[in-house]
């Protein structure tokens, strides 16, 4: 958790915050719906997870952000572990404290620390991701998004999602 704090402050740290006097929204909230892929060498048959999410962001500028993303997976599965030890995980949750970069006004690369949190076995993950902003009416986007989550010392997951946001 430290280091999630740590990341945070490092972030913050290195941009101007000069987003009050610039001319677009500075915040985004968005819902999304998606789903987690977890490959066949970590549950004996390849899983897909329904997901639900919540995006929380700020807008330093143009460019960069950071934000926290909130995902929580609806199913409950089994995952292998180290010596084959088989961890039943259910509706884990999972929170991402990331930076961003909108490279063209369109495409979002977002990266950063965070932790899956369920009763039994807590991950701290990496996640890497992309997402492309469709926008329409007054400050609502459409985003197809893509990420990759690393959980230090156990499994990996992909997750497809399409994103509802608002910026204000």
């Amino acid at each position: 958790m430290r280091a999630i704090i740590f990341y945070f402050i490092l972030i913050l740290s290195t941009f101007s915050l000069n987003a009050q006097s610039s001319t677009h929204p500075s915040f985004r909230a968005a819902i999304v719906l998606g789903h987690t892929f977890i490959s066949e060498e970590h549950t004996g048959e390849t899983t897909i997870v329904p997901s639900w999410g919540v995006d929380l962001e700020y807008w330093l500028d143009h460019h960069w952000g950071i934000g926290m993303h909130n995902d929580l997976e609806l199913e409950t599965f089994i995952i292998r572990v180290q010596d084959e030890e088989e961890l039943e995980r259910i509706f884990p949750v999972v929170i991402t404290l990331e930076g961003f970069y909108k490279w063209k006004n369109k495409l979002v690369l977002q990266m950063g620390p965070g932790i899956e949190l369920e009763k039994t076995q807590n991950y701290y993950l990496f996640r890497l991701g992309i997402e492309y902003e469709f926008t329409f009416g007054k400050h609502w986007d459409l985003s197809p998004t893509i990420f990759y989550d690393s959980r230090f010392d156990s499994y990996d997951t992909w997750t497809l999602g399409l994103c509802v946001g608002r910026h204000f």
